[in-house]
C-alpha cells in the first residue's frame, strides 16, 4: 500500500513538472506576455497555412491571414492580409514601424505579397 502511494506521488510530481515546462514554453502565453509588456513578438505556425499569425508590437496586436498559391516552382504562401485588432492602439505608429513589420513577415514568407487593411493601407500607399 505504501509503495503505491509513493509511486502515485512520484507520477504526480513528474506530471506537474511536465505541465509547468509546457506552460513556460507555450508560444501563445509568450504572445500575451509580450502584448502586455508592449514588446515585439511574432507568433506563427509556419507549417500550417490555415492558421493565422499574430504580431504584437508597441502595444498593438496585428493578425495576418495567409493564402496559399503557386510560385514558379512550388506551392507557397503568396498573399497575406494584415490588420490591427484595435485601431486605437495605432496612435504614434509611423510608416517605418509598418515597414519593420513588413520586413519581419517577409523574412518568414519571402514570396508573399503583403496587403494591409484600412487604415494602415492608406498610410502605406502615401
Amino acid at each position: 500500500m505504501g509503495l503505491l502511494i509513493r509511486i502515485a506521488i512520484i507520477v504526480l510530481i513528474i506530471y506537474l513538472f511536465y505541465r509547468g515546462i509546457r506552460y513556460l514554453t507555450d508560444p501563445k502565453r509568450k504572445l500575451d506576455d509580450a502584448y502586455e509588456a508592449e514588446r515585439y513578438y511574432f507568433y506563427d505556425d509556419v507549417k500550417n497555412v490555415r492558421k493565422n499569425f499574430f504580431i504584437t508590437y508597441k502595444g498593438a496586436m496585428f493578425e495576418g491571414e495567409k493564402y496559399l498559391g503557386t510560385t514558379e516552382n512550388s506551392f507557397d504562401v503568396v498573399t497575406i492580409f494584415v490588420w490591427v485588432k484595435n485601431e486605437a492602439k495605432l496612435q504614434g505608429f509611423t510608416k517605418d514601424d509598418f515597414l519593420f513589420l513588413q520586413s519581419e513577415i517577409q523574412s518568414n514568407y519571402p514570396t508573399a505579397e503583403i496587403n494591409w487593411k484600412n487604415p494602415i493601407e492608406k498610410l502605406m500607399k502615401n
